[in-house]
């Protein structure tokens, strides 16, 4: 599974998703989280007390993210939210280091039913 993080440090997740100019994109398999790539993207949030809808960027950072199941992320606004969920990326509000992060992520996403990707190869949908 891919999962997307927002993170300054590259150590935690510690970005708002509307602030992030890089995602760090992992595939959690098998219980062992391997980073693959970063992403570049511009920032979502233009600072507007009335955050209106910034469809060219968050469409643009969606484009990024492709293929991601998730995105983990210190805080994200309402409507972001709403429109990751519509196109099946599922957000996730957290802090701390990505290990623990990602780990969280998966099994959110697959209700813990497959013991955080640790049982035999094939019973978790997520191992690929």
């Amino acid at each position: 599974m891919l999962i997307a993080v927002a993170s300054k440090s590259g150590l935690e997740v510690d970005q708002h998703f509307g602030h992030a100019e890089r995602f760090l994109i992992f595939d959690y398999a098998g219980g062992d989280p391997a980073p693959l790539k970063e992403v570049r993207v511009d920032k979502y949030c233009s600072y507007d007390p009335d955050h209106p809808f910034r469809h060219p960027q968050f469409n643009a950072i969606v484009q990024a993210l492709h293929g991601c199941k998730v995105v983990l992320t210190e805080m994200i606004g309402e409507l972001p939210k709403q429109e990751l969920e519509k196109i099946g990326i599922t957000p996730i509000v957290t802090t701390g280091p990505i290990a623990d992060a990602l780990k969280l992520a998966h099994d959110s996403v697959c209700e813990g039913s497959c013991q955080g990707g640790k049982r035999a190869a094939g019973n978790c949908p997520h191992a690929s």
